[in-house]
């Protein structure tokens, strides 16, 4: 796939040369692993792979006690199960490690937003703290459209975070959908020796895809 950025070492975020980030926002702030860049480097590691299986490239890690529990990256399309957000997908990795469905002790690191369904599942799940690093303005549940970590009404309150790393995390988002747009133009270009139409993009591929902001959900 023509475009697609050069998987990175874990510890340089996608779209950025090596350093630039941490030297032009946080400079003389290292890298640890207590540091939230720290997991949201991680999680833009599992966004990478859901680009390379042709997912919308969004990645989670959950870190306990600053050590490494569980990953997910996005793969709703790949595995026919429109819940297999990153989110839910590391979430129930951890669980499963843990053998417990509340992960009070836990941190989720994830590149774009939470929407709903996600943040709920968090919640549910008694999250400590949940990082966030690009805005989600169409479908975002921490704070774009709704904030439900900030709900009162709701019986827990999980500390949310976001903006961490967010021009990487955007970045990886807007080279993914060029890519695609540029597939989309390929695929219905009429070929000069027929005239005929490319075949149409398969289900599952967005034929309307956005120009400067995430997509409106994962899938």
């Amino acid at each position: 796939m023509a475009g697609r950025p050069p998987v990175p070492h874990r510890l340089s975020p996608p779209g950025c040369p090596e350093g630039k980030f941490q030297s032009a926002q946080h400079e003389g702030t290292p890298v640890t692993p207590e540091s939230d860049e720290y997991g949201m480097r991680l999680a833009l590691d599992q966004a990478q792979n859901a680009w390379l299986v042709g997912e919308v490239p969004v990645g989670a890690v959950i870190l306990r006690g600053g050590q490494l529990l569980a990953t997910g990256y996005n793969r709703p399309i790949t595995t026919h199960d429109p819940t297999a957000h990153a989110e839910i997908v590391a979430l129930r990795h951890a669980a499963t490690l843990a053998e417990n469905y509340r992960l009070p002790d836990c941190e989720l690191y994830v590149t774009l937003e939470p929407c709903a369904m996600c943040a709920m599942a968090l919640l549910h799940a008694r999250f400590k703290r949940v990082v966030y690093g690009a805005a989600d303005p169409k479908t975002g549940a921490a704070g774009s459209v709704v904030d439900l970590f900030a709900e009162p009404r709701l019986n827990h309150h999980t500390q949310r975070v976001g903006g961490v790393l967010a021009p990487a995390c955007g970045e990886l988002l807007r080279g993914f959908f060029a890519e695609r747009r540029a597939l989309h133009r390929g695929r219905h270009a009429a070929p000069p020796e027929t005239g005929l139409a490319s075949a149409a993009i398969p289900a599952g591929e967005a034929l309307e895809l956005p120009n400067d902001t995430p997509p409106a959900d994962e899938g």
